[in-house]
């Protein structure tokens, strides 16, 4: 069994779909008492940590529908919240990109390069990283530029900003950068994107990166997670109960 830390978008088709089932069995055993792997180190884990599962799931949803996959079995429980995640890992983030690299040697693999050093980590996280701290933005950017950041302590920091929710003004500011990447390509808006929900504005995003393979937003990470957000900090969209 197990559970991802990293971003869903590094996964390829069959161990994306394979975590979201176990996800599900994962859910079940704690919800329900079932025996099966109750004691398995994945499922021990996320004992009392039923939130940040179902916040799992939707990163697992938002990445499974740009792909072209409907998700139509939320997790039980609520997302709602603040969410408390594992105090441990089986793998450090940066472990599970070398397991990764490993099993995919010669097949498929995610939507994301497997990252090869921390400069490109960085710049797959980038627009991540502005939607929830500014700061933290320049500060990672000046030191992947000089060099200096550590892979395996910017993985695990990565990994673990991508389980806080964004600050409104940072997910605004990131949602605008996005669009400026792919505004002029095709197909041309019916109308005036400035009247654009933010949800409708992330999912015309997508759209134009993914049809022509936009270098930059479609191995972001931001391109699928943000969509979790969308929904639930701003208040001009209804909830929804999946990603698509």
């Amino acid at each position: 069994m197990r559970i991802w830390d990293i971003s869903p978008g590094y996964l390829n088709r069959q161990s994306l779909l394979g975590e979201h089932r176990e996800l599900h069995g994962i859910v079940s055993i704690l919800t329900h008492g079932k025996k099966g792997y109750s004691r398995h180190p994945e499922t021990l884990r996320w004992t009392s940590c039923l939130q940040a599962l179902a916040r799992r799931h939707q990163q697992l949803a938002c990445e499974m529908a740009l792909r072209g996959f409907r998700e139509q079995s939320p997790v039980a429980g609520s997302s709602d919240g603040d969410a408390a995640w594992p105090a441990v890992y089986l793998d450090e983030p940066a472990a599970q990109f070398a397991r990764l690299k490993e099993k995919y040697a010669g097949r498929e693999t995610g939507r994301i390069p497997l990252p090869r050093n921390a400069q490109q980590l960085w710049s797959q996280h980038k627009y991540s990283v502005l939607a929830r701290d500014v700061q933290l933005y320049k500060e990672t950017g000046r030191q992947t530029a000089s060099g200096t950041a550590d892979f395996t302590q910017l993985a695990r920091q990565l990994s673990e900003l991508l389980r806080q929710p964004p600050t409104t003004g940072g997910l605004k500011n990131a949602l605008q950068h996005m669009w400026g990447h792919v505004a002029e390509l095709p197909p041309a808006p019916e109308e005036n994107p400035a009247t654009w929900s933010w949800r409708k504005l992330l999912g015309e995003t997508q759209m134009r990166a993914m049809r022509h393979g936009e270098p930059y937003l479609s191995v972001s990470t931001a391109l699928s997670e943000l969509m979790v957000w969308t929904v639930e900090i701003f208040p001009d969209q209804p909830k929804a109960s999946r990603c698509a």
